[in-house]
């Protein structure tokens, strides 16, 4: 069953740094679980939970994770971050076929790209990169997998330009997900918030997508 959220208006947030966000999305921001395990083969599920709410430029999303392992090989924007503790968001607006992919490893490596499917998809450039905002409690520093359990938080602000709205007339809702990942870590797994009902782990199904509502 699709999943539905309404995403609160924060303007107070705009402005603030990262980590002074992170603290007052406590308070002002929906909060929700990322709790769905949809391929059975893969049983491990950390405790991971997200905040949400938007600004008049930005949409805010802190992610709070508790689980085994810590793994942050990625350390520039581009590269494949799936394989690290990772954290991920796809959307798509209503009247697109293509939808962007944010995806975020534990030290606030980006990769973001646009298409239709999971092939052929455009990168973002680095100056759009450079245009998202992220904090991290992970020193922003590259490492292999640790084993033992480890809590860490990821905060980031991603312009609505980067998502193809207009921050000024934001449609009535768009489509999304946010998913949990750690292919190459000791306990690999695929968390997501709304159900994906397909047979092997894919999260490039905007079909599955659930609804945000501004």
């Amino acid at each position: 069953m699709m999943k539905t959220l309404n995403v609160p208006y924060c303007p107070e947030l705009d402005g603030m740094d990262l980590k002074s966000v992170t603290a007052a999305m406590e308070t002002v921001a929906l909060r929700q679980s990322l709790d769905t395990i949809n391929w059975p083969e893969f049983p491990y599920k950390p405790i991971v939970a997200f905040d949400i709410a938007r600004g008049d430029k930005e949409l805010y999303l802190h992610y709070f994770v508790h689980g085994r392992s810590l793994r942050a090989v990625a350390g520039r924007d581009g590269q494949y971050v799936h394989p690290d503790s990772c954290v991920e968001f796809f959307m798509r607006r209503n009247d697109d076929l293509f939808y962007t992919n944010f995806e975020f490893n534990c030290i606030g490596t980006c990769l973001a790209a646009r298409g239709a499917g999971r092939h052929d998809r455009t990168p973002l450039t680095d100056d759009e990169y450079r245009k998202i905002r992220r904090y991290t409690t992970v020193n922003r520093e590259t490492f292999e997998e640790k084993k033992g359990v480890y809590t860490w938080e990821v905060t980031v602000a991603i312009p609505f330009e980067l998502m193809g709205l207009d921050a000024a007339h934001l449609p009535e809702s768009i489509r999304g997900n946010f998913y949990k990942c750690a292919d190459s870590t000791e306990n690999p797994h695929y968390v997501t918030w709304s159900p994906i009902e397909l047979p092997s782990p894919d999260y490039h199904c905007p079909e599955h997508f659930g609804e945000l509502r501004f």
